[in-house]
């Protein structure tokens, strides 16, 4: 049962169900990021590499011929038991034109040499495979130390440009009055956690689900700002 309200209250395979505005401190940005990433399923074909793979929460959206998971080497990654390879933080362990996708969500702000990693991906995709990449751009630190930067629209678009894609898509996530919401719940997330899952979950539903319900409502209420928004969701193709 413990594991069972952790999942729930941390859920990373988030499909946007109504239990999650109750359970899920962050219902409104994983309703957003798995939003996009369905809707991105037209690009995903293929073999298809998944990197900083976690759990492989999208890994049910995608029909594909081959998913593989890739992990930077580390006990707690070894101890999920998803990923199916793993690799030391630089090159991965692929030959050259390896793959006809690769998915990267929320990773990008983990490395600390992003055109080095991103020069990785383009390696081992085929000439115009395609990049699904999602990273923050208003967030909290979060997996203190490994948190190390967040990008503006120009500035991820130059890293993918310099690192030899074209950038056909690129939407910004929760772009309107749900940032507000969702930052309220990040703020009173971190600072009610318990060890106790229990106790977690009654304190989301008590005080951080209204939130979440008033961040869906607003969020379509009231006019779109494209300046401010919690994460971007990026289609890039390999030239």
């Amino acid at each position: 049962m413990i594991d069972f309200l952790r999942r729930l209250y941390l859920r990373e395979e988030f499909e946007p169900r109504l239990l999650g505005l109750v359970t899920n401190p962050f219902y409104l940005a994983r309703r957003a990021l798995w939003q996009a990433m369905s809707d991105f399923r037209a690009h995903v074909s293929g073999k298809v590499l998944d990197v900083g793979c976690g759990t492989m929460p999208y890994r049910a959206l995608y029909v594909v011929d081959r998913y593989v998971g890739l992990e930077i080497d580390s006990p707690q990654a070894r101890a999920r038991q998803r990923a199916d390879d793993f690799y030391d933080g630089g090159r991965f362990p692929y030959p050259d034109a390896s793959f006809d996708t690769v998915l990267c969500s929320e990773v990008l702000e983990h490395v600390f040499s992003p055109e080095q990693f991103l020069s990785e991906i383009a390696r081992v995709l085929q000439r115009g495979g395609r990049l699904l990449l999602t990273a923050p751009f208003v967030w909290d630190e979060h997996e203190q130390p490994d948190d190390y930067a967040r990008y503006s629209s120009f500035g991820l678009r130059f890293l993918l440009e310099r690192s030899g894609f074209v950038v056909p898509e690129h939407r910004k996530l929760n772009a309107d009055a749900a940032v507000i919401f969702q930052l309220v719940n990040a703020y009173i997330y971190k600072v009610t956690r318990t060890r106790f899952a229990a106790v977690n979950v009654l304190f989301c539903a008590a005080l951080m689900s209204p939130f979440n319900v008033f961040g869906l409502l607003l969020g379509r209420m009231l006019p779109r700002n494209p300046d401010l928004y919690l994460d971007h969701a990026v289609v890039a193709q390999k030239r």
